[in-house]
């Protein structure tokens, strides 16, 4: 009776510090994190394996609230079980400065794992993460040994089964029996509009039995007993597993439980006191928590330090039985690259006929692959295409989980939702791959992996008309500069085959995520023994060439299959007489981190005369081209025919760029002969 007794004293804690948290900011969802609050008691304290003292502990357990809405209940678990969340953390939960968001936040919170809120996302990251664990365990353990050996939670909501990102990690985790992925629904039937009818009646259960789950039921969410039994038959399946809880979203609120009015909105104090006086609480005390609870919800500390302890104790075992592997397995969770890797990059020649960046993309990732076994990841159902295959690896299925090559299917959100997954959980440098032109299918993942700055590597191939004949649906125009306004994410569009290598060098290094802007058609690999170096692409811009004899007067720039173009027509430009400057420029992003000098340098601002081509939208690019520079670019759809005779109706021409180039010089020097009357 007694343990009951703390129980219950435990789960009220739960709820009423979440409700007050809600309610102090005067903003938050109180529903979830009072609905839900048994489930949360039953695995901070009877079923997470984790130390609060070291929140990165490689072996702990992953929790993923995919329910991100319900944050007050997850600062409220990791600050009465030790995490480094004090309670003034909870009383300013949606405040400036805090490290309570409106939403976890990754990198943020000691303790959280992943950044959630936008629904679905969550549950598909933590499919990634059980992928990395299945993984890694089938390449470090050893009979007797298992340094990797962990499950993935996660509570999910009715909101995250409705999308759709959800279901298409769902299916693949399925297909791929990921045992160690156990995930709490709270079935609460209730959504922002109303009760979950008015849009959702398909029987959940048999949807999941059909993905290939585990699925059983709990009928009372604060029977802790019968939550922790339906873990441990969930942990003996093979299968990933779905533990349907039937729910009242606000539980305990007199006039509004079990109501669309409980989601997301501050109750009231006077309907927080009523709350707590049923239940024999303190109506008069807020942010409280009774002594024996403290206590109790701190025995989860040494519990933590014991269970990081006796794995540290195994790892030394594992270390003398296996000293190679121990070595490799700890570079790996340190993220250490190893020694020389960037060696293994390949030189490639010049040669007029070259070879499509996807191609160079595909050479460049076979070579680095060998050196870095960390580097694993797969297409959307497009690897002949997007040249992501790793050649004489596995690919990573149930019977195969040492695999490095992913099949995600036609499944573009999920496989972006996944590899964020893989990322944060350590071990892997994961990479995703699809067409530019379905980038947008993915970009709710994409956006995550820039906000919460994953190490993801995108690789989008097809990257402007020069696709041809399958015509503007598979045509990107928008989608560069689309990627370009996402804060934190590097884009990278590289000119060549050495560009290429030199765009996964630095995405092999940078701690964010990258997209790799790759070609269809073949490009030409630029002589670098007459032309500067690839390495130029690591600042983002650099000078190609100067052709001429003086200063330049006249700035060509472009990315990607377009620097051939460019620098074609300045070389007919120069044998006319004119001074010209060929810019390469794969990434905004990097050449805005430089410092002025050498922006200044490449693109010296007296130069008024600038031309920037690029087989896309030509927004943005005039903030390098300045107010007197010419865009020539690409601002309505494509159309279906052969490759190059799009790009030439399109006018990427070089006789384009030249006539252009002359109407820009005309228009400059008579603007600075006006200028200069106009002194006089």
């Amino acid at each position: 009776m007694k343990n009951r007794s703390i129980e219950e004293k435990s789960i009220n804690t739960i709820k009423f510090l979440s409700v007050d948290g809600v309610q102090n900011a005067n903003s938050g969802h109180p529903g979830l994190p009072l609905g839900c609050s048994g489930i949360a008691y039953a695995l901070w304290m009877k079923i997470l394996k984790y130390n609060p003292k070291n929140p990165k502990w490689f072996n702990r357990d992953r929790f993923v609230l995919s329910g991100g809405h319900g944050s007050m209940l997850l600062y409220t678990m990791l600050h009465l079980t030790g995490y480094e969340v004090l309670m003034d953390d909870l009383k300013s939960f949606r405040q400036w400065g805090s490290i309570t968001p409106g939403h976890p936040e990754y990198g943020m919170t000691p303790g959280v794992e992943v950044t959630t809120g936008p629904l679905g996302q969550g549950f598909a990251n933590g499919v990634g993460m059980a992928i990395a664990e299945a993984h890694l365990a089938a390449e470090f353990n050893r009979p007797g040994y298992t340094p990797v050996d962990h499950y993935v939670y996660s509570i999910v909501t009715d909101g995250d089964l409705m999308e759709g990102v959800a279901s298409e990690a769902a299916s693949l985790a399925g297909h791929l029996k990921l045992g160690k992925l156990i995930y709490f629904y709270d079935d609460n039937r209730i959504s922002i509009d109303g009760p979950t009818n008015l849009a959702f009646t398909e029987d959940r259960a048999m949807r999941f039995e059909a993905y290939g789950w585990h699925v059983s039921h709990v009928d009372d969410p604060f029977d802790v007993d019968a939550i922790v039994a339906a873990v441990e038959v969930a942990k003996a399946d093979e299968r990933p597993s779905l533990i349907i809880v039937r729910t009242t979203i606000g539980h305990g609120l007199p006039s509004v439980e079990g109501t669309e009015e409980a989601h997301g909105s501050p109750p009231g104090w006077d309907e927080i006191a009523t709350a707590k006086q049923n239940v024999g609480w303190p109506v008069d005390k807020k942010f409280y928590v009774p002594d024996d609870v403290r206590a109790h919800f701190s025995t989860r500390i040494e519990a933590g330090r014991e269970s990081e302890e006796t794995w540290e104790h195994q790892f030394i075992e594992y270390e003398e039985a296996f000293p190679e592997l121990a070595k490799e397995l700890k570079r790996r969770i340190n993220g250490t690259l190893p020694e020389n890797w960037e060696e293994s990059l390949p030189i490639f020649p010049g040669n007029e006929k070259g070879m499509a960046t996807r191609a160079a993309s595909g050479k460049v990732l076979n070579a680095l692959a060998k050196a870095l076994p960390e580097l694993m990841g797969g297409s959307a159902d497009l690897a002949p295409s997007n040249k992501t295959w790793i050649n004489g690896e596995l690919a990573f299925q149930p019977d195969t989980p040492q695999g490095r090559n992913m099949h995600f299917g036609v499944r573009e959100h999920a496989m972006g939702a996944i590899v964020n997954g893989m990322s944060v959980h350590g071990g892997l440098i994961p990479y995703g791959g699809t067409f530019l032109v379905f980038s947008d299918y993915m970009r709710g993942a994409v956006r995550l992996s820039a906000l919460s700055e994953y190490p993801t590597i995108w690789v989008f191939t097809h990257d402007s008309i020069g696709v041809g004949e399958d015509g503007p649906t598979h045509q990107p125009v928008e989608h560069a500069g689309s990627l370009r306004i996402i804060p934190n994410l590097v884009t990278i569009r590289p000119a060549d085959a050495n560009e290429t290598a030199q765009a996964w060098r630095f995405a092999i290094k940078h701690h964010g995520p990258v997209a790799l802007l790759l070609s269809r058609q073949n490009l030409p690999t630029i002589d670098r023994n007459t032309f500067s170096e690839a390495e130029g692409l690591l600042k983002g811009a650099y000078i190609l060439a100067d052709m001429g004899q003086d200063d330049p007067e006249l700035i060509l720039m472009a990315s990607g299959s377009e620097v051939d173009l460019i620098l074609r027509a300045a070389s007919n430009l120069a044998a006319e007489g004119v001074n010209v400057r060929v810019v390469s420029f794969p990434s905004w992003e990097i050449f805005s981190q430089q410092d002025q000098a050498y922006k200044d340098q490449v693109i010296p601002p007296n130069v008024k005369a600038r031309i920037a081509v690029e087989a896309g939208s030509s927004m943005g690019w005039h903030r390098w081209v300045g107010d007197m520079g010419r865009v020539i670019g690409i601002d309505k759809f494509g159309a279906s025919a052969p490759g190059d005779i799009v790009m030439e109706k399109y006018g990427f021409t070089v006789a384009n760029v030249i006539e252009t180039a002359f109407d820009l010089l005309k228009s400059v020097h008579l603007d600075e002969l006006n200028r200069n009357n106009g002194k006089k």
